[in-house]
């Protein structure tokens, strides 16, 4: 292979990598394609309603975990999906 031959081969790199970079930043970033949503949507803004009623009052409480709660056993939360759409519990094996 000549000097001339090889010269290519050493400039095709940086010059796919320039053009990769390119291509996937258009890809994702879309920006020939998207929208101002600040100029371009019309957004009517209303005043806040409703009201503000106290519903309930708790008062000491002393307890720093709720009754009841699954927290040490977080795998009787998992649940895996059957194919046929049913629950099964994760008993944590493969």
């Amino acid at each position: 292979m000549s000097d001339e031959n090889g010269l290519w081969l050493l400039l095709a790199g940086p010059a796919g990598a320039t053009a990769m970079y390119w291509a996937l930043y258009r890809f994702y970033r879309n920006t020939d394609k998207s929208h101002a949503f600040e100029r371009e949507t019309q957004i009517d803004a209303k005043p806040v309603t409703g009201s503000e009623s106290k519903v309930g009052k708790i008062t000491g409480t002393q307890a720093t975990r709720i009754q009841g709660d699954n927290v040490g056993a977080y795998r009787a939360r998992v649940r895996r999906v059957t194919r046929d759409g049913a629950h099964e519990a994760d008993t944590g094996g493969s």
